[in-house]
């Protein structure tokens, strides 16, 4: 009986126990993440840690999902355009992102009243308050007024990204033990708020409007000029302006040296033509999905949710690259890849074709399927491009090539959307006939397909493979960039 009695009492206690363990645990879990921002802010400056989470994780991530999409309501209801157009207006606009070398080059090289990167921070929060501004009080603004205030918008962007992509550099120079955390925060704090603003974009574009939402993109600029009066750097009024000419000289010709290395160009070439020819029909897709007769005529809701959803695609195939694929060889990955990448297209066609609704599966549904599919996909066919941009990077303009590198994966992203406006014209795509889609859709994964003639340019290595661009620059050569006066240009680095 006395054995029964202390059973019964001990059974409260255990369950005390585990009710604890598992606040405890959910404590550390919400916990861990500001214990780890707080470190990061005791090790390097708080101001440092703030515009990263500013520029990564709100201009560019919240700031660039409530963008795309209103951008593309704002060019389609507002502007009234073809979807050709507004594909190739799309490309456009993305322009500022291949000249990212020269935003960064400009923050390293020509200082401002002593400051390299505080003046462009608000210059660039300011430039983007006032394009903002213009796009959303402005009723009726002519076409070629709102392509203009869009490109500025993304100059805005780019702009501050290459400061501060700079200054996340000089701190893995400064505290290379936390690199790593250094890249964590970035593509973290740029999922989270992509996450949010796809989430959060459809509603807002369906309540104020894509007018609305270009007003409230004032705010994430804003913040960006708060980086810049906020960012701890140091004062150096004694610059020599009369030696920046000849910084620029000395990195042209040393990324002139590099680029004629077969091992250098071939797997360059590589990347632009795989990603050009792959052409970019999206402003077709999405004319259909919201507009057309017999189409899903998704609202402005459901298109930002199937966004926010399918981003989560872009998340698993991260995760999926980390875990399995990163030690793969180059040739496999990319042959796997690109043609996962064209077998996933194909869902667009079965969502054309309304294939889907004879098997019983509603179009929200394979929408947010195919969304997911191809963000996991085309995931897979990016980080390898990163991992290999990297890997050819010569010793001691590491930083200055690979952002170089990135202009040339941007300036293939922008021919494939211009080669996609292309085929909507050949096509006849408009706002109101979307006859030959599928057909289009077809050429599209076919082009797809093509880059797999392309492998013999990559490299047949892997990641640990020794890089073969280690020896293309002399002693002297890479000098001159390691050089105390021309150290900054090794401190520019591309976005994810």
């Amino acid at each position: 009986m006395i054995e029964d009695d202390e059973e019964i009492n001990v059974q409260p206690n255990a369950e005390t126990e585990e009710q604890t363990g598992l606040r405890n645990g959910f404590c550390k879990f919400v916990m861990a993440p500001i214990c780890w921002i707080k470190m990061l802010s005791d090790e390097m400056h708080w101001s440092f840690v703030y515009g990263v989470l500013v520029i990564n994780g709100v201009s560019q991530g919240l700031g660039g999902a409530l963008g795309r999409l209103g951008k593309d309501y704002y060019l389609k209801d507002v502007q009234k355009v073809q979807p050709s157009e507004a594909q190739i207006y799309s490309g456009v606009i993305y322009i500022p992102w291949i000249v990212k070398p020269i935003w960064g080059i400009l923050t390293d090289v020509v200082p401002i009243l002593g400051f390299r990167r505080r003046p462009y921070l608000i210059f660039s929060g300011l430039l983007g308050v006032i394009s903002m501004l213009l796009l959303s009080l402005h009723e009726m603004l002519h076409l070629v007024l709102a392509i203009m205030a869009l490109l500025a918008g993304n100059i805005s962007v780019a702009f501050a990204d290459a400061t501060v992509d700079a200054c996340i550099a000089e701190n893995s120079i400064t505290h290379p033990f936390l690199a790593p955390d250094l890249q964590s925060l970035c593509e973290l704090s740029l999922s989270s708020g992509e996450l949010i603003g796809f989430l959060i974009s459809g509603i807002l574009v369906h309540q104020i409007g894509p007018q609305g939402v270009f007003g409230l993109l004032t705010v994430p600029a804003v913040l960006v000029v708060s980086v810049g009066i906020f960012l701890d750097e140091p004062h150096k009024p004694d610059f020599a302006y009369h030696q920046v000419f000849q910084n620029f000289l000395d990195a042209c010709k040393a990324l002139w040296t590099t680029l004629k290395c077969p091992d250098i160009w071939r797997p360059c070439l590589y990347m632009y033509l795989s990603l050009a020819v792959s052409v970019d029909i999206y402003d077709g897709m999405f004319y259909w999905l919201t507009d057309a007769a017999g189409g899903p005529s998704f609202s402005q809701e459901t298109v930002g949710l199937i966004s926010s959803i399918g981003s989560v695609g872009a998340i698993l195939g991260a995760l999926l690259y980390q875990n399995v694929l990163k030690n793969h060889p180059f040739r496999g990955l990319f042959f796997w890849s690109q043609l996962l990448f064209g077998l996933s297209g194909m869902m667009d066609l079965v969502l054309v074709l309304r294939i889907n609704l004879k098997f019983g599966i509603p179009d929200y549904l394979f929408a947010v399927i195919d969304r997911g599919v191809s963000n996991l996909v085309d995931k897979l066919k990016w980080l390898p491009l990163l991992v290999l941009s990297s890997r050819i990077c010569p010793p001691g303009i590491e930083g200055t090539f690979f952002a170089l590198l990135m202009s040339i994966q941007n300036f293939g992203v922008i021919s494939s959307s211009w080669g996609g406006g292309l085929l909507l014209h050949a096509m006849g795509i408009t706002r109101t006939q979307f006859h030959n889609l599928w057909l289009a859709i077809l050429i599209r994964n076919i082009l797809r397909v093509t880059p797999l003639c392309l492998l013999f340019l990559v490299p047949r290595g892997d990641p640990d493979t020794p890089a073969p661009a280690n020896d293309v620059l002399d002693s002297e050569e890479a000098a001159l960039v390691l050089d105390d006066d021309n150290v900054e240009l090794v401190s520019l680095l591309a976005p994810n």
